[in-house]
């Protein structure tokens, strides 16, 4: 099997069988946002343990193919990770898709490697970064706030 192959068939599992999707009744942080350019909505929800990681996160919304399984995939790895790890995670995949060189992506990524082909469009980058800059965003927000960012 090719990469284009796995490519398409990894994006279309995880946008017709989203992982992680549903609200999150007990979150810390919800966090929404949209792409005016294409439609995409996003609201992310967070909830962090004792120890300041993330002991859940779930995503509410409806979006293209790319943006859902984007948020699906960015969904799994963030599970136990601290709010360091998940920014470093994040800043790990925008670079991916936004560095001026293309360079193989970091094993860190796992799965989420096979959206590096999203590069070269640039309007479905921001696709695939909606999710992740919500993320973003819930990072920097205290426990227990709902913010909505009004678009990327």
């Amino acid at each position: 099997m090719d990469f284009e192959e796995l490519y398409q068939q990894v994006i279309l599992d995880h946008s017709r069988r989203p992982r992680n999707f549903g609200e999150l009744p007990d979150a810390d942080v919800n966090i929404e946002a949209d792409n005016p350019m294409c439609g995409d909505e996003i609201a992310l929800h967070l909830k962090f343990g004792a120890d300041d990681k993330i002991e859940g996160v779930t995503f509410t919304g409806s979006g293209c193919s790319i943006c859902v399984a984007s948020a699906s995939m960015m969904t799994q790895k963030l599970k136990k990770k601290s709010r360091e790890e998940s920014s470093a995670l994040m800043h790990t995949f925008h670079d991916m898709l936004t560095a001026e060189q293309e360079t193989e992506p970091p094993a860190v990524l796992g799965d989420l490697a096979l959206l590096k082909g999203v590069r070269k469009f640039p309007l479905r980058v921001k696709c695939a970064t909606l999710a992740w800059h919500a993320l973003e965003q819930a990072l920097q927000t205290k426990q227990g706030a709902a913010a909505s960012d009004p678009g990327i």
